[in-house]
């Protein structure tokens, strides 16, 4: 179940309130994402594997394929 103490935000909130990032939520096989600015709205839950790849991922050089140059 989805509590608010389920939630943890970056501490790269950034923003006065610190609202401008997605909070993230593990699930144990599981995790969850939702805007930090409209908590109610849709979360988005992906299985652990898969988001940590895609984090993996986003961590690694470019290879200049759809870069801006």
């Amino acid at each position: 179940m989805l509590t608010p103490g389920t939630w943890q935000k970056s501490s790269y909130s950034g923003g006065g309130q610190g609202d401008a990032c997605v909070e993230v939520a593990d699930l144990d096989a599981h995790i969850a994402i939702r805007d930090s600015k409209a908590p109610a709205r849709a979360t988005l839950v992906f299985p652990t594997g898969s988001f940590t790849h895609f984090i993996e991922a986003l961590k690694e050089p470019s290879t200049g394929v759809g870069s801006p140059s």
